[in-house]
């Protein structure tokens, strides 16, 4: 793969990540690594839920003056139970805030942190040369900071991307508000007829 659409793509993948959002990717991956790394944890705490709202259930169907006893042994049952569940959401949550600083990390890594090395690594190398004399004096500026004059540096290219695909961005939420404004009226317009 060629530099120009390796930096693009990497470009792309940083704001496509950006526009989802980290925190709804965590949670999407967490669920994931939850299911592969922790099955019994995340099946434990389901099942303990369930017997906890099952023995709740139970306990308000049982009169505390009638049937002292069973009232309760269920009451002592939801405590202990409440506070199993809350040993294990610690645990949980321990595990989940460990995931999230290892996946933002990761994610960092291989997008801002991919964009840093190559910045570094190809700085004096030319993505493309532009024709000479279009840009007159300001050539210097796009083979700023150390590529060749008359070219177009990785520095730049990375900001000539992330620039045409935000504007790429704007256009498309401006057409789908668009949209979304225009079809609610050709919707009501067929109801009516």
């Amino acid at each position: 793969m060629s530099l120009i659409v390796a930096i693009f793509c990497l470009v792309l993948l940083a704001e496509v990540i950006s526009w989802i959002g980290k925190s709804v990717l965590i949670g999407w991956f967490y669920i994931l690594y939850l299911r592969l790394f922790y099955p019994t944890l995340a099946e434990k705490q389901k099942k303990l839920k369930t017997d906890i709202l099952n023995t709740k259930a139970e306990l308000l169907k049982t009169s505390a003056q009638d049937q002292f006893a069973k009232w309760a042994k269920l009451r002592r049952s939801v405590d202990k139970g409440l506070a199993d569940l809350e040993k294990l959401n610690s645990e949980m949550n321990s595990v989940k805030t460990s995931f999230s600083v290892k996946f933002s990390s990761g994610i960092w890594i291989c997008t801002t942190g991919a964009q840093f090395v190559i910045g570094w690594w190809y700085r004096k190398t030319a993505i493309f040369y532009l024709p000479p004399g279009w840009f007159g004096p300001l050539t210097w500026v796009l083979a700023f900071p150390f590529a060749p004059k008359g070219a177009v540096s990785v520095g730049m290219w990375q900001m000539a991307c992330r620039r045409v695909i935000k504007i790429g961005e704007r256009a498309a939420k401006e057409l789908a508000a668009s949209y979304s404004t225009l079809r609610p009226a050709s919707v009501s317009e067929k109801k009516t007829s």
